[in-house]
């Protein structure tokens, strides 16, 4: 996609949403952390439901080891993997504790370090919750930038690195969101609503609606 296109890409989808927010609901850098750690594999309501009591409660990582991986699975065990998720929340609950003084580090070789924590989720703690401009690849980024041909790649690094190459600075921080959103509810997976897609004019898709 040619530089121009890119910049129009952006700009139509922050006329939309000019200040798009996470769906994962979180009081505090732990609290993301912990939320995106149980949305792998999950979606943001599920997370939210499971989260809801357990947030009012326990908002660090010394109330979560205290809560212990047993109380922890009472809250989210209509989450998918809520076993192994458990474990991993306790262990980089206890990592915090012993080596950032119960912080969450701020840096994305610190975070990957963490019990469950990937390179996708170190980027969206970084992006949501101090504005560093990442790109964390989900489907539906890897899927909107291949469709559209904003940024094509045969793996989410591949994508992440071109995203992060061609994307203007001043669309940086909300890019990530803008295309999550846009994949979630009109570049959809099996039906894209190509008709009504306000990006339809500069999308290289070939199959669009009539």
């Amino acid at each position: 996609m040619k530089k121009a296109d890119i910049e129009k890409f952006f700009s139509r989808l922050r006329e939309i949403e000019p200040h798009p927010k996470s769906d994962l609901n979180w009081t505090n850098p732990f609290t993301l952390l912990v939320a995106v750690v149980l949305s792998a594999q999950s979606t943001d309501v599920g997370v939210n439901k499971a989260t809801k009591k357990l947030f009012k409660k326990i908002d660090s990582p010394e109330k979560m080891i205290k809560l212990g991986e047993a109380g922890l699975k009472q809250h989210i065990k209509t989450i998918g993997l809520y076993n192994t998720k458990a474990k991993n929340v306790i262990k980089l609950s206890q990592m915090l504790v012993n080596e950032h003084d119960g912080q969450v580090p701020r840096s994305r070789e610190d975070l990957q370090k963490l019990p469950g924590v990937g390179r996708k989720t170190a980027n969206v703690v970084l992006n949501v919750c101090w504005g560093e401009p990442t790109m964390a690849v989900d489907t539906h980024i890897f899927r909107v930038s291949n469709r559209t041909g904003l940024a094509p790649g045969k793996n989410v690094v591949e994508v992440e690195n071109k995203l992060l190459k061609n994307v203007p600075d001043e669309f940086m921080v909300h890019a990530h969101h803008w295309l999550i959103l846009h994949g979630r509810y009109t570049c959809k997976a099996r039906k894209p609503m190509c008709v009504e897609c306000t990006l339809r004019d500069i999308c290289s898709f070939k199959n669009k609606e009539v």
